[in-house]
């Protein structure tokens, strides 16, 4: 079997800077792949902008606002999501807490309703700060397999978590993990094979040569099948904090020679679009 990788880039539309990084970086063949946050007042340009360019996003249900931008306020409304301001908190944490199913799949309803009416249907979905996975709290996973089955919906859920967690789950969440991946197969819900991210800041990093690093190892260590690695691309002065230059290093690699010629060294077929 041969291994595949689609290279995402995420946050399409989270505001300007970003989405201009991302739209060189499909217009460069440097990513397959992007994920629409269409809460964002900029979402709209920011799709047409890739659409022109025969990529359709996969929608990036987003049930919470970014730390350094105007609060997004959700599509839908629904209560149990929103801060007294009727704004999506910037606080996972929050949502966790309060999050109520039949709210979180009315939003992701409302979510796609918007991106069907604007542009072609997308095939796929995710999760934006991984709210639906339970990380932050409550696990929408079972509700957001079921949801992505009835619209023939992939989803961002990997078969095998461990690349991405960076080893074994603790037996609590490896038995959850199990369950959605059986669930997704029961029904019919494609999954890649794994998924694989940087999750480290610029502190802990301390150099852009350990992001590459860290990238290379990844890529070198997918398994048989169809993954994914997401990135965050973006220009730093389009990012507050230390999250910004961290983005700026992601958008580098995704050009760098080093980082293509480990895609060729190591044979891993480049895909786009979503898992099969």
């Amino acid at each position: 079997m041969t291994r595949r990788v689609v290279i995402t880039a995420d946050d399409l539309g989270r505001e300007p800077g970003t989405t201009e990084v991302i739209v060189a970086l499909l217009a460069e063949g440097h990513v397959t792949a992007t994920t629409l946050i269409c809460v964002s007042p900029a979402a709209e340009q920011a799709a047409n902008q890739v659409w022109e360019l025969g990529v359709v996003p996969r929608l990036h249900v987003t049930l919470t606002s970014e730390r350094g931008l105007p609060r997004w306020r959700p599509l839908n409304g629904a209560a149990s999501l929103v801060d007294p301001d009727g704004t999506l908190s910037d606080d996972p944490l929050a949502l966790g807490a309060r999050g109520e199913a039949q709210d979180v799949i009315r939003e992701a309803d409302a979510q796609l309703h918007w991106m069907r009416g604007r542009g072609p249907m997308p095939e796929a979905a995710d999760s934006h700060a991984g709210t639906l996975y339970g990380l932050h709290g409550r696990s929408w996973l079972a509700e957001a397999l079921e949801w992505c089955a009835r619209h023939g919906l992939a989803f961002r859920l990997p078969r095998d978590p461990e690349p991405y967690f960076g080893g074994s789950l603790p037996p609590q969440l490896a038995a959850a993990h199990e369950r959605a991946v059986a669930l997704a197969e029961a029904l019919g819900v494609s999954l890649p094979q794994t998924i694989a991210t940087n999750r480290r800041g610029a502190h802990e990093l301390g150099a852009y040569e350990r992001l590459r690093d860290d990238y290379l190892r990844r890529l070198a260590a997918l398994p048989e099948g169809t993954s994914e690695l997401f990135l965050h691309p973006s220009r730093e002065d389009a990012v507050t904090g230390p999250d910004g230059i961290v983005r700026t290093w992601e958008a580098r690699l995704l050009r760098d020679p080093v980082w293509h010629n480990a895609l060729e060294s190591e044979g891993v077929e480049v895909v786009g679009g979503w898992w099969t």
